[in-house]
């Protein structure tokens, strides 16, 4: 994983920016009911999609919560007073606190089945009744756009992906969530060229390619023999799903 302490002042820059973050916060107030008195954005980052939600929603009070300094930080510049620090699989915040939360990029990061089961499980304990739970799923998969880096890439060594869409709702189930809706968008920006993925993959980016491995680098040749090297292939198409907490009554 990222060490998203040091990776924090570059983030953004090397995430699609602020296109991204508009697609991306757009496709989450959605999602989100504009009644909405309180939101959580957990696993916040740079903020840089919290300020968006927080902008759209002005009569809403909103908090970030990430679990790195550098990131928070950030985030802090962003939204001065709202954000926290915090680990999203034990939350500060008492149960039924949020009318909505949501954690974008965040489940696919988490290494054991039981993290993202926590994960899941704090959100539905600090929303309220008839609150909703916004999240990406399937994230990895999002990335395969069908292109000659992709073809390259297919027989390299992958986890199970533990924010697989159907895994996040059978926790959701678990603790009460109910299905309610679900909405796609483009990850501006994200389109991989060869020379930048051969990059990423000796960077250690690809889990279960570390940068010393000989295969990452048969990996990483085969990339730098195709054609048109910084030319960005299409974008990722980011599944965000949404779950309720049923009412009280």
């Amino acid at each position: 994983m990222l060490d998203y302490d040091k990776e924090a002042d570059a983030y953004d820059a090397s995430r699609g920016g602020e296109p991204r973050a508009a697609a991306a916060a757009d496709a989450v107030l959605g999602l989100v009911p504009a009644s909405t008195g309180r939101l959580l954005d957990i696993a916040c980052g740079t903020g840089i999609v919290t300020r968006r939600l927080a902008a759209a929603r002005p009569a809403a009070r909103v908090t970030g919560a990430d679990l790195t300094y550098g990131m928070a930080r950030m985030a802090a510049r962003r939204l001065p007073g709202a954000i926290v620090l915090a680990d999203s699989r034990t939350l500060p915040f008492p149960d039924a606190t949020f009318d909505a939360v949501t954690s974008v990029w965040l489940l696919h990061l988490l290494d054991e089945p039981e993290h993202v089961r926590a994960v899941v499980a704090e959100c539905a304990r600090v929303l309220k009744p008839g609150g909703v739970y916004v999240t990406t799923v399937d994230k990895a998969a999002a990335h395969d756009v069908g292109s000659d880096i992709d073809a390259v890439l297919a027989p390299r060594p992958r986890r199970p992906a533990p924010d697989a869409a159907l895994l996040v709702e059978t926790y959701a189930a678990a603790h009460g969530l109910r299905p309610a809706g679900q909405a796609r968008f483009p990850g501006r920006g994200q389109g991989r060229s060869p020379r930048r993925t051969a990059a990423d993959l000796r960077r250690g980016w690809f889990t279960r390619l570390p940068p010393d491995d000989p295969l990452t680098e048969r990996f990483a040749e085969r990339l730098e023999a195709l054609p048109d090297q910084e030319r960005p292939r299409a974008d990722p198409e980011f599944t965000l799903r949404a779950f309720r907490k049923p009412s009280a009554d």
